[in-house]
């Protein structure tokens, strides 16, 4: 997915989620610097009791809020984890931006937000085993005309600020209008502001089933595959995480939680 800057106001209330869960924290261990950890299920968590994950919402459809609570591809397998770690599930709205610098870890105990693994990204922060593949597409209008990424240029594309997918349009001389989140850039598509769309098959894909009157034009094979972020040199979480990626992949579960959320794979 991102490489994601966000707007100030978006970007300001989040990073006031974070303070706020750091406030808490400081507050329990008597104003100590450093959150309190507890021991659950073989590992050290943040918050006593609790699993807390940050994850940069709303990005369907791997999390967003729907009645209230969050759901999502990785909502799915956050609770999983949660589980296993013998905790409550604790998720965090977090921007982007703090997730893939790895500051998001100062104050969670993983993030959860479908977060391509780059050599950049491994710099700062460790990743589990990939649970996705998750490859880029140009997505447009069928009004637009487009039948290609050079059919593109010229037109009016959209990607995702900071993303993998708005790298990818520079590279290709696309001078793409920037969005916020996937959302936004979802609505603009939606509603004609747009001809088309460079991001995540995934995202994409999903966005677009139900509309008939924009296609999929062309896949890219990035080779982009998806990681959960886990704070450096916390062998004991990744080991965790690890294993319960292997347990849903083993049992059936993630294949389950990838035809829920992206429908049947294409043959």
């Amino acid at each position: 997915m991102q490489l994601k800057s966000l707007a100030p106001a978006k970007l300001a209330a989040k990073a006031a989620a974070i303070l706020a869960v750091g406030a808490l924290t400081l507050t329990a261990c008597g104003g100590s610097s450093t959150p309190a950890a507890s021991s659950a299920g073989g590992v050290q968590l943040i918050n006593a009791g609790k699993l807390t994950v940050c994850s940069d919402i709303p990005y369907e459809p791997f999390e967003f809020q729907k009645d209230g609570k969050n759901v999502g591809f990785d909502m799915d397998i956050a609770a999983e984890i949660a589980k296993d770690v013998k905790a409550d599930l604790n998720v965090v709205d977090s921007s982007f931006e703090a997730i893939e610098t790895g500051t998001a870890l100062t104050q969670c105990d993983v993030s959860i937000s479908s977060i391509s693994i780059t050599d950049t990204r491994k710099s700062v922060m460790d990743f589990s085993s990939p649970y996705l593949d998750d490859d880029l597409t140009l997505v447009a209008t069928a009004a637009s005309g487009i039948t290609n990424i050079d059919g593109a240029k010229g037109k009016k594309v959209g990607v995702q600020q900071a993303t993998t997918g708005a790298a990818y349009a520079k590279d290709k001389g696309i001078d793409a209008q920037q969005f916020e989140d996937s959302g936004l850039l979802v609505q603009a598509l939606k509603a004609g502001t747009i001809d088309a769309a460079l991001g995540n098959q995934s995202v994409l894909g999903y966005a677009i089933k139900d509309e008939p009157t924009i296609k999929r034009v062309e896949n890219y094979a990035t080779g982009e595959k998806l990681g959960i972020a886990i704070k450096k040199g916390n062998t004991a979480m990744a080991d965790k995480v690890n294993a319960t990626l292997k347990r849903l992949t083993d049992d059936g579960s993630l294949k389950k939680f990838t035809t829920t959320w992206f429908g049947e794979p294409t043959k």
